[in-house]
């Protein structure tokens, strides 16, 4: 049980990471395009649901932020 979850806490820190880093070289990022291009880049299974909670936490962080005109595009914020 312990495992399970430094497992799921590990690839929280995954998903969060590869978030950041593609939208450090994009700037700005549709909803869609951003979760095809994490279905590519992690390894291992996960869940559209899942990707958007971690999205959401970028954003109450302040690594993200939505755009004013479309919120369905996410820009970054340095």
């Amino acid at each position: 049980r312990d495992t399970t979850e430094k497992v799921f806490q590990d690839r929280q820190f995954q998903i969060d990471a590869a978030v950041v880093r593609i939208m450090k070289t994009r700037k700005t990022c549709t909803h869609a395009q951003l979760i095809a291009e994490l279905f590519q880049v992690l390894k291992f299974p996960h869940r559209p649901a899942d990707l958007k909670q971690r999205i959401e936490s970028l954003i109450e962080r302040d690594y993200l932020r939505r755009d004013a005109d479309n919120s369905q595009v996410y820009v970054y914020v340095a």
